[in-house]
């Protein structure tokens, strides 16, 4: 997957915010937060994990998919084959 490496640092800093708002959790539950707060962070992580898989999606779809330098149809409809079994595992 070439396009992760043309992305890599701006994908490792979401990670990291992601690690981050994941260790808010913890610390919520630690601190014994309310369940309000703690539905809060949660819905954060789950919001910035979609934001990374769509931007992720996105680079793919564009190198693997879309872009003019894929030699065969073969190789453009793995490219789309590969999305549609990812989004079908998370999507359920």
């Amino acid at each position: 997957m070439g396009h992760i490496s043309h992305n890599k640092d701006k994908l490792q800093n979401r990670v990291k915010r992601i690690k981050g708002q994941v260790e808010g959790i913890e610390r919520g539950l630690e601190e014994g937060r309310g369940c309000g707060d703690m539905l809060q962070l949660i819905a954060a992580v789950r919001g910035a994990v979609n934001g990374l898989m769509a931007e992720v999606i996105e680079e793919h779809l564009r190198e693997h998919v879309a872009s003019p330098d894929i030699a065969s149809d073969a190789e453009r409809a793995k490219g789309a084959d590969e999305i549609v079994a990812i989004l079908r595992t998370y999507l359920k």
